[in-house]
């Protein structure tokens, strides 16, 4: 079975769900970048300190700092794992690949989840947060196709992307991804 994977799709589809379950079934570590920032934060790391007080600010965190924190992780790191929510667009991409290649650790597999929009819009708004208004759920989409289609082109180019049918219960989407692992 693969053993680094890198989850890609829209808002919506599924993809912290479906990574967190087969990161616990196949003893994979599930790295999402939102919660190692959170986690080096309240570890009170020298990069949490740096993380910190960007996000205090409002700043969005650098590229580089998030590639150090996934670098700290990956280094420590014996199994496999999961990468969910980065990279977001090619430069970062660029820079992931040389990270793993450095530390020899190139990604094995992207599983890009798809679902029709109107299925997404449905989900986001369903969901019920107080931001999820159809009009901000379909701008939210919008900029994910902008920044993300070429992303799934350099995957694709690189012979590395497996697109999955993000439609039906969450039990048929896992099976689904299951068989393109093996």
């Amino acid at each position: 079975m693969k053993q680094r994977l890198l989850f890609l799709g829209p808002p919506g589809v599924g993809k912290g769900t479906q990574a967190e379950l087969i990161s616990k079934t196949h003893n994979l570590l599930h790295l999402s970048t939102g919660d190692l920032l959170r986690q080096e934060v309240k570890a009170g790391s020298q990069l949490g300190k740096q993380a910190e007080v960007l996000m205090n600010s409002g700043e969005l965190v650098s590229d580089e700092l998030v590639l150090s924190i996934v670098e700290n992780k990956l280094n420590t790191q014996s199994q496999g794992w999961l990468l969910d929510g980065f990279p977001r667009n090619v430069n970062q991409a660029k820079a992931l690949e040389d990270l793993l290649k450095k530390i020899h650790q190139p990604i094995e597999l992207v599983v890009l989840l798809e679902l029709r929009n109107e299925l997404l819009i449905e989900r986001l708004i369903s969901r019920g947060r107080a931001d999820d208004t159809e009009a901000v759920v379909r701008h939210r989409l919008e900029v994910y196709r902008e920044k993300t289609a070429p992303l799934i082109d350099f995957y694709s180019n690189k012979g590395l992307l497996k697109s999955v049918n993000g439609d039906g219960s969450i039990v048929d989407i896992q099976n689904r991804i299951m068989e393109i692992l093996s």
